[in-house]
C-alpha cells in the first residue's frame, strides 16, 4: 500500500469532491481515481459512495480516513527526523542575493554548525516547482505572495531603484520619479522570466497614470547592466539588493521618489513550514541597516 494512495483518499474525504481534491493536489482527476479505485481493491472494501451529484465516505470509509490520518502524520514525523539529520540544505536563489546569502548562512550555522550549502540559480517559476518537487529545501523569492501547495514567508523589504546610463539626462539626480522616465524606453523582465518584479514595475508605473514606452526585456543582471549602460535614453529597475553588486561606472542607480518597494521571501514546501522554516525566516531577514527608509 503506497502512501501516495493514503494522500489521495484523504484529500477526496476532506474535499468530498473529485475535481477538488485534484486540484488541492495539483494532479489531474483520473489519477485520483485511479488511485482510489487501486486503494479499494488492496484493502478489500467500498471507500466511498460515488454519484453524478455527490462523494460520500462509507461506514469502511470513515474508520480507514481515521487510520490513514494517523499513517501519513506517523510519515510525517519519519520525514521530519531525516530532515532533521540532513548535512545539506538546498537553496534556490537568484542573482543579486550575494550579501543577504552570506548573512542568512553565517546565522544558520551560528544555530547548527555542521551542514553543507548547495546554491541553485533559477528563474523564479523554475525555482518554485523544483521546490514543489523536492529538489530544493528552501528558496529566496522576491514579489511572491501566495503559490499552491507551497508556504510563503515575509521576509524582507527592498527599494526598488532606476538604473540608468551615467549619459541619461537623469543621471545627475538624487531621485527621480516613475513619470519622469515613462517616455524613454524601460527594460524589465520578460513576464514568463520573473513575473512578481515584472508585474510590480508595470503596477507601479500605471499608479502614475503613465503608460511606459517598453524597450526589449532584459536578460541576466551582467547583460541588462552592460546594455543599459551602452544606452543613454533606456532604463531598468532593480531591488537595492542587486543595486549593491553593481561595479559598473556606465551606469546610475537612483532611488526612486516616491518611494517602491518590492517584498522577499522564504518559501518551504508546506509541510516543512515548521520552526526550521522559521530558522530560515530569522537567517535571511533584514537587517536594521537594510530595511529602506
Amino acid at each position: 500500500m503506497e502512501l501516495r494512495a493514503l494522500r489521495y483518499f484523504v484529500a477526496v474525504a476532506d474535499e468530498l469532491h473529485f475535481g477538488r481534491a485534484a486540484e488541492r493536489l495539483h494532479i489531474a482527476q483520473p489519477a485520483v481515481s485511479q488511485q482510489i479505485a487501486r486503494l479499494e481493491r488492496e484493502l478489500g472494501v467500498r471507500l466511498l459512495d460515488r454519484s453524478p451529484r455527490r462523494v460520500r465516505l462509507t461506514a469502511a470509509g470513515r474508520r480507514v480516513l481515521d487510520a490513514a490520518r494517523t499513517t501519513l502524520a506517523a510519515a510525517g514525523q519519519v520525514r521530519l527526523a531525516a530532515q532533521q539529520a540532513m548535512t545539506t540544505v538546498r537553496i534556490g536563489t537568484a542573482a543579486g542575493m550575494t550579501a543577504r546569502l552570506e548573512r542568512g548562512i553565517d546565522a544558520l550555522r551560528e544555530r547548527a554548525p555542521e551542514f553543507d550549502v548547495v546554491l541553485v540559480d533559477l528563474p523564479v517559476e523554475a525555482r518554485l516547482t523544483a521546490l514543489r518537487q523536492g529538489e530544493l529545501d528552501l528558496a529566496l523569492t522576491r514579489g511572491v505572495r501566495s503559490v499552491p501547495g507551497l508556504t510563503v514567508l515575509p521576509t524582507w523589504t527592498e527599494r526598488l531603484f532606476a538604473v540608468v546610463s551615467r549619459h541619461h539626462p537623469a543621471a545627475g539626480r538624487s531621485a527621480v520619479g516613475l513619470a519622469e522616465l515613462a517616455d524613454d524606453p524601460l527594460r524589465v523582465p520578460a513576464r514568463d522570466h520573473d513575473p512578481p518584479l515584472h508585474d510590480a514595475v508595470i503596477s507601479a508605473l500605471r499608479g502614475t497614470g503613465r503608460a511606459s514606452r517598453p524597450g526589449r526585456p532584459t536578460g541576466t543582471l551582467q547583460d541588462t547592466i552592460v546594455e543599459v549602460g551602452s544606452e543613454p535614453r533606456s532604463w531598468t529597475v532593480l531591488p537595492a539588493d542587486q543595486v549593491a553588486e553593481i561595479r559598473s561606472t556606465r551606469i546610475r542607480a537612483i532611488p526612486l521618489e516616491p518611494a517602491i518597494t518590492i517584498d522577499g521571501s522564504v518559501v518551504v514546501a508546506a509541510e516543512n513550514a515548521g520552526s526550521a522554516a522559521e530558522c530560515a525566516v530569522a537567517a535571511f531577514r533584514d537587517q536594521a541597516a537594510d530595511r529602506p527608509q
